[in-house]
């Protein structure tokens, strides 16, 4: 069963893997991506709750970019529900363009803009972890980086008490049953498979 009330606003926040095509001229538009698959899943599932979902998900965006963007595509909206998903391009910029995010700065913005959200909205929150594949295979050195922020968005889980998406693990296992590219061809941007992986532990964790 799940724990998101009937009419509630459901915002889905986060960089190119949430945004995914979305039409920013149409204020509903979901992308063709896992919010749109959350979506269509849970209508089909709850109908009577008549749940609304929206997606400001914008490519290429970091904490930073989240930080500055925040009120006028989260606050204003007035979310019951906030659905982050951020940090692979805090790590992916100090690797094509030396542009490094320490972890101490990702958690402290990260945090930052959960308490904005708790002290103005009292939203329930819904943290998706950032994951990377080892395809191609430069992408493993990442780990050095990602690893700590992967840690701190567990961190700020916990602090908060926000429904969890386990991403990097799941994708983890599911790259031992086939080749990690089937799943994120770049190791980052995710398939229809991934996409659908996303969407199916995104509403489990949301659920009882």
């Amino acid at each position: 069963m799940t724990t998101i009330e009937d009419q509630a606003v459901v915002l889905f926040q986060g960089d190119s893997i949430t945004d995914w095509g979305r039409n920013y001229s149409d204020f509903g538009s979901l992308g063709n991506g896992y919010p749109l698959l959350v979506a269509a899943e849970f209508g089909r599932q709850y109908p009577e709750k008549q749940v609304t979902f929206l997606n400001r998900g914008i490519g290429g965006n970091r904490v930073v970019d989240l930080e500055r963007r925040w009120q006028e595509d989260c606050l204003d909206l007035k979310p019951d529900w906030v659905s982050i998903y951020i940090g692979i391009n805090d790590t992916w910029r100090r690797y094509d363009s030396g542009d490094t995010t320490s972890v101490e700065a990702f958690y402290e913005r990260y945090r930052k803009l959960i308490v904005r959200t708790r002290d103005e909205l009292d939203a329930r929150l819904v943290l998706v972890e950032p994951f990377v594949l080892p395809v191609p295979g430069d992408r493993k050195s990442w780990r050095e980086d990602l690893d700590p922020k992967i840690q701190a968005v567990r961190e700020l889980a916990r602090e908060f008490s926000a429904a969890y998406v386990p991403l990097d693990g799941l994708f983890a296992a599911a790259s031992s049953r086939v080749d990690p590219a089937y799943w994120a061809g770049d190791g980052v941007h995710p398939s229809p498979a991934g996409h659908a992986l996303i969407a199916k532990a995104w509403l489990d964790a949301v659920s009882k």
